[in-house]
């Protein structure tokens, strides 16, 4: 991988300077100088002696000159350097650690609660744009599912889950069926189902009701598999998109609402989530997104769990100058947190 390689390029003060320089310009947003990194005490350099070295991290990519000041900035190849080899990790205070479990704990009797609080609580803390991919309905266990008529040949599929998550359809129905159909079958699908997991609804329940349903039983399985298929569909809650404006990498508006558009839009948050779901903890900066539009960012994402088995995905989307040690102590955390209560929820 070219960070291992790049860690053989580099000596041991050409780290010390380069991730100094880093630090330095996540917290400040401002090109950084010989003079700046030789004023640290556990640097020990001239200023001479840092600017050679400096000249030398230019060349080999990992930082950059703007044209507009003499100091320099770090490169994306610099980030990832930063991310896998010289980062310190941070930990949480113990108030930051209490705010997170007094926040997620407000509505354990609700999942759909849990996961847009978990949303709101991850971009307040982090001050970046937050996602939580929201868990599949189909993979829960049904309380209820009603067939609200909507017009000839459509309805409206609405599920209820014994953990609160509720969802709703809009699935076909062979135009023959009545709403006094629709409700009857409802009632049956509902006693019959429940408790089961909607997944199993066309293999385990349908096979129970045949005999009620009689010669609609192919259209019930039609649309016990329709409802089911729409119910894997997962969705995206995303909190604090505007909160990118609060940097200065943001200030040009037609950048911003090129960004904000993108975080509206939704697909390719989505998309960074479940391809991350497989995945405990991953960090794409800049270019190593695949959409234009975000490769002046970061995304790092974790995954989160329920009975020992991945359900969803959360992670934060920033600027490429992110303060990654502490964006990735908080996602743990809060991923720990979110499978605790969610394995409670599930169970």
């Amino acid at each position: 991988m070219e960070e291992s390689k790049s860690t053989g390029i580099l000596d041991i003060r050409k780290m010390r300077i380069l991730q100094a320089i880093v630090d330095d310009y996540i917290m400040t947003a401002a090109p950084v100088g010989s003079r700046t990194v030789s004023k640290r005490s556990d640097m020990g350099l001239s200023p001479a002696t840092i600017r050679n070295e400096m000249s030398d991290l230019t060349e080999l990519g990992f930082l950059e000159q703007p044209h507009t000041s003499a100091g320099r900035i770090p490169s994306e190849k610099a980030y990832r350097l930063y991310v896998n080899h010289m980062m310190n990790t941070a930990n949480l205070s113990d108030d930051e650690a209490d705010y997170i479990r007094r926040h997620l704990d407000t509505r354990v009797h609700e999942v759909g609660e849990v996961i847009r609080q978990t949303a709101k609580v991850l971009s307040d803390m982090t001050n970046y744009t937050s996602m939580v991919l929201v868990p599949q309905v189909s993979g829960l266990r049904v309380r209820r599912i009603s067939l609200i008529p909507v017009s000839e040949g459509t309805a409206m599929a609405v599920v209820v889950t014994n953990t609160g998550v509720t969802k709703n359809a809009m699935i076909n129905v062979p135009p023959t069926l009545t709403p006094d159909d629709l409700e009857k079958i409802s009632k049956l699908i509902t006693e019959k189902l429940d408790g089961h997991r909607l997944a199993d609804a066309v293999t385990s329940v349908l096979p129970m009701i045949k005999n009620e349903v009689g010669e609609q039983a192919e259209a019930v399985g039609q649309m016990l598999t329709e409802i089911e298929r729409s119910m894997s569909e997962q969705d995206v809650e995303v909190v604090g998109a505007s909160n990118i404006l609060d940097y200065p990498e943001y200030s040009d508006a037609q950048k911003a609402r090129s960004f904000l558009t993108e975080i509206e839009q939704g697909d390719y948050l989505y998309k960074v989530l479940t391809d991350a779901s497989d995945v405990e903890m991953s960090v794409r900066i800049g270019a190593e997104n695949d959409n234009p539009d975000m490769q002046d960012c970061s995304v790092v994402t974790v995954t989160y769990k329920a009975g020992g088995k991945n359900i969803g995905t959360m992670g934060v989307v920033g600027p490429t100058r992110m303060d990654y040690g502490k964006v990735m102590a908080i996602l743990k955390y809060m991923s720990s947190s979110l499978s605790d209560i969610l394995s409670k929820l599930l169970k």
